[in-house]
């Protein structure tokens, strides 16, 4: 799998893969409450894009994952009090990070989290955070398995899922 910035002209089939990927979770196990067109939104995704915060991965020219690194943070976070301290500026925040189902269990995941990684190092971050729905155990055993820590379980709003725990 080859990671890399999207382009706005790959908006569309970045959309697309967001949207085959709600689909896809729709009424799993693992249903995460994405809904199309809402998280994320169109304007998230080309704002993500046009800032250069939206990453691909790519096989055959075809997208198989996809996350924004940002700044941005619910305000649920300003609530925590995190055991490394850093101005909003000095965190990655890892976003909408999914991979199709016909490439699950290749671990396209653990890349992409592994080239977060590499973006924070590069702009010199001092830590990166993330929150998980709750009861996503992929996604919880994925990110111990990197190192992250469970830290709080936080009541959140989000558009798409409303208040939710997080």
């Amino acid at each position: 799998m080859d990671i890399r910035t999207a382009t706005i002209t790959e908006y569309p089939m970045v959309r697309d893969f967001y949207h085959e990927l709600i689909e896809e979770m729709q009424d799993s196990e693992f249903d995460i409450g994405w809904k199309k067109d809402i998280y994320p939104s169109p304007e998230f995704l080309k704002d993500s894009i046009t800032e250069g915060n939206l990453f691909i991965g790519t096989e055959e020219n075809r997208i198989v994952a996809a996350m924004v690194l940002d700044h941005q943070c619910n305000d649920g976070y300003q609530e925590f009090d995190w055991p490394t301290k850093a101005a909003n500026t000095e965190v990655t925040v890892i976003h909408a990070l999914g991979v199709h189902s016909k490439s699950k269990g290749k671990g396209y995941a653990k890349q992409m989290v592994h080239e977060a990684f590499a973006v924070a190092k590069r702009n010199h971050q001092k830590v990166i955070r993330l929150d998980v729905i709750n009861g996503n155990m992929p996604a919880e055993r994925l990110y111990t398995s990197l190192g992250f820590h469970y830290m709080h379980t936080l009541k959140m709003f989000y558009e798409d899922t409303g208040w939710t725990y997080y």
